[in-house]
């Protein structure tokens, strides 16, 4: 049987892990924490998993490789240079992994995301010796990018993104065109200096697409460094936990708040977090909560907003919501919350006034409350405030708005001017959790809950920054 690799999403942070097999056993790549996924995938397959491999120690969220390897007695193959507290097969730039009579790894040394990041050439024998299928690259070479290099600190950005350079190009000249790549980041996660550009790719397709292989090494350097935003403050955790070997995870059921006991949480200020759509947030929701729906990246931007250890409160429609949200948390190291309720907002709340609703709008509604015909009785806006990222702000925000990224906002509420707050992002996302904390901060506020790109044609003046 030919080699098959198989794709584990995990959308919600955007990356990839992966599961590669000649039938009978098996190799898995950068996994997630929530290993289940994993084992439930290699037992549908029929497959053993024979050896766990790490491209890198990852800074965006926590490994489940160490557990994988327990669970099943796998191997588990971890950049030699890397110092870690557990045991593990330590491998280097030019080792040979035979993992079958059909299937072996080679390891590529290919520093540039980190310092000691490994790739994996996944070779398949033929019958006049063996053929490069593809190469597992972690956050070296990905779809029409690579892996950014300022997570180590911003003093080694510029050195790192010399060897990220070198490395790509190492792949390149190693590979034939036709190998495939599959990169770990890329599908959303902070973790890649921008997105994929494409949903797969060869070694040849990146030769003609990627930056890094059409630019000289200072150009490279120069734009890539330019063009990088901030990324989530959780991963100042991520690599410490998986250095020192992440526990096992615990998906039970968490404890059941009452109204009560929700009250008391909020009035002590932790984060009670409504896990349901926007719409329903803003049609009723619990005063003092904070809107982060499961349709959008809710892990993301909650270990990015609070204090990290700040105890958190889980509320939804239903227990497999709260359950969903568990399994995305416990990505990220947030491993208990410390309470849940579940079964609508009407059962939240034992006193009256303690349900509220939020002002929705669009952008034609922004155009025409500008000029002084706010429709269905919604303030006239006094602030429009833009909390994307910086580098969205950049190439095109509406004239006269006020930019505080969103991941900002909890420690910048006294800097949005004073009166009716429109706020927007670019979907209504972000926009309706900044509304949440300005609201509990007691202000006024309007979501603009529309997709930025209509802003120019409902009138509004877009202005770019050079």
């Amino acid at each position: 049987m030919a080699v098959e690799v198989s794709v584990i999403a995990t959308s919600s942070l955007g990356d990839r892990s992966y599961l590669a097999s000649d039938g009978q056993v098996a190799i898995v790549v950068d996994p997630q924490r929530d290993i289940d996924r994993v084992l439930y995938l290699a037992g549908v397959k029929g497959v053993r998993i024979a050896h766990v491999v790490e491209t890198h120690i990852h800074n965006d969220y926590v490994s489940g490789g160490l557990e994988l390897a327990r669970v099943t007695g796998a191997r588990y193959l971890v950049a030699a240079a890397d110092e870690v507290g557990f045991e593990r097969v330590p491998v280097s730039d030019g080792d040979q992994v035979a993992v079958s009579d059909s299937v072996r790894l080679r390891v590529v040394g290919t520093p540039g995301h980190t310092f000691h990041h490994l790739s994996y050439v996944l070779d398949e024998a033929t019958g006049g010796g063996w053929q490069a299928v593809g190469v597992f690259t972690g956050g070296s070479l990905l779809f029409g990018t690579t892996g950014r290099t300022d997570l180590l600190g911003g003093r080694h950005a510029h050195e790192l993104a010399h060897q990220q350079h070198a490395s790509a190009k190492r792949l390149a000249d190693l590979l034939p065109d036709g190998a495939q790549v599959w990169p770990t980041h890329g599908f959303g996660s902070f973790c890649s200096a921008s997105q994929a550009d494409a949903p797969e790719s060869t070694i040849g397709r990146e030769k003609a697409k990627n930056p890094v292989l059409r630019l000289a090494a200072e150009q490279f350097v120069t734009e890539t460094l330019a063009d990088l935003d901030a990324y989530p403050a959780y991963y100042a955790h991520m690599g410490v936990a998986n250095t020192a070997g992440p526990a096992p995870v615990d998906l039970t059921p968490v404890t059941r708040a009452d109204a009560g006991e929700l009250r008391e949480r909020i009035a002590a200020g932790q984060w009670v977090v409504d896990l349901r759509h926007r719409k329903a947030y803003a049609t009723a929701h619990l005063a003092g909560t904070v809107s982060l729906g499961l349709d959008g990246p809710m892990a993301t931007w909650l270990g990015w907003l609070i204090d990290w250890g700040t105890p958190i409160t889980l509320l939804a429609d239903t227990p497999q919501q709260v359950a969903d949200a568990q399994r995305e948390l416990v990505r990220i190291g947030i491993d208990r919350p410390a309470a849940q309720a579940a079964g609508g907002v009407e059962q939240w709340t034992d006193e009256p006034g303690q349900l509220r609703e939020l002002s929705m709008a669009d952008f034609p509604a922004l155009a025409a409350a500008r000029a002084g015909n706010a429709p269905g009785g919604l303030p006239a806006p006094d602030v429009v405030l833009d909390v994307r990222m910086t580098n969205e702000w950049k190439a095109g925000h509406i004239a006269g708005a006020v930019h505080i990224p969103l991941p900002d906002l909890p420690t910048r509420l006294a800097d949005v001017p004073p009166g009716a707050i429109w706020v927007h992002c670019g979907s209504g996302y972000r926009a309706t959790a900044a509304a949440s904390l300005l609201t509990n901060a007691g202000r006024t506020v309007v979501v603009i809950d529309d997709m930025f790109g209509r802003a120019a044609a409902a009138g509004l003046e877009i202005v770019t920054e050079a």
